[in-house]
């Protein structure tokens, strides 16, 4: 670090996007004790895991996984909401390269061919800035070496925040909220369509429908995390 960075660093000091301590050298984004209390659920190389119960009954999915249990209060909800709500693009990309290093490791999802996030409305991302679900792609790809397609799908019609809805009124919201606008960027691909939380299902299994009236389209799925 050369001076003036040094002293950047001591005036205005980088802090943890979960907890909000100031980040020590050799910490980025989160710190160490925050990186540790990221509860796991270490169960992407099993066939019937938690997310697979839940999409499989609706969808015929190759597989599926998501990275972290997410829980109201837990580090994974803070780190969650900043990506989400608080503008921090980097920390999506850190946590896709973390979904990556799993996908790898997994094996389960090695015949996936594209990366397919889940997409916003344009006024939302707009609003916010970016995807965070496509940033989250691009994690991936960079430890997962796979085509990022942003374009094939779109989210058409403006839906209310999900996590402001309960019950049913998700499924009502986003029910076809999407459209396969390039069909033929998906033909007979092998596609994993990637979110951030995976709370109902109702999201992915909506986004699901619209891709699956695509001929030969192979689908699976992973989220950063699952709600309990």
């Amino acid at each position: 670090m050369n001076p003036f960075a040094a002293i950047f660093q001591v005036l205005f000091p980088s802090t943890c996007a979960a907890c909000g301590q100031a980040l020590v050298r050799g910490e980025r984004l989160l710190c160490l004790d925050c990186i540790a209390s990221l509860n796991e659920t270490r169960d992407s190389t099993v066939a019937d895991n938690a997310a697979e119960r839940q999409l499989g009954a609706r969808l015929p999915l190759q597989a599926a996984m998501s990275l972290y249990h997410f829980q109201k209060g837990n580090t994974v909800q803070k780190v969650t909401h900043a990506m989400k709500f608080y503008g921090n693009s980097d920390l999506c990309l850190m946590m896709g390269r973390q979904m990556g290093l799993e996908l790898l490791r997994s094996g389960r999802f090695d015949n996936v061919d594209i990366l397919v996030p889940v997409p916003l409305h344009w006024w939302r991302r707009l609003h916010r800035g970016y995807n965070q679900s496509e940033l989250l792609c691009r994690g991936i790809a960079a430890v997962m070496p796979r085509e990022v397609n942003i374009t094939a799908v779109v989210r058409h019609r403006y839906t209310r925040q999900q996590s402001r809805q309960t019950g049913d009124a998700r499924n009502a919201n986003v029910e076809g909220a999407f459209h396969v606008r390039h069909p033929e960027q998906l033909r007979g691909r092998h596609v994993l369509l990637v979110d951030d939380v995976l709370t109902t299902g109702a999201t992915l299994t909506a986004c699901a429908d619209a891709l699956l009236t695509v001929p030969g389209l192979r689908l699976s799925a992973a989220t950063f995390s699952i709600a309990h």
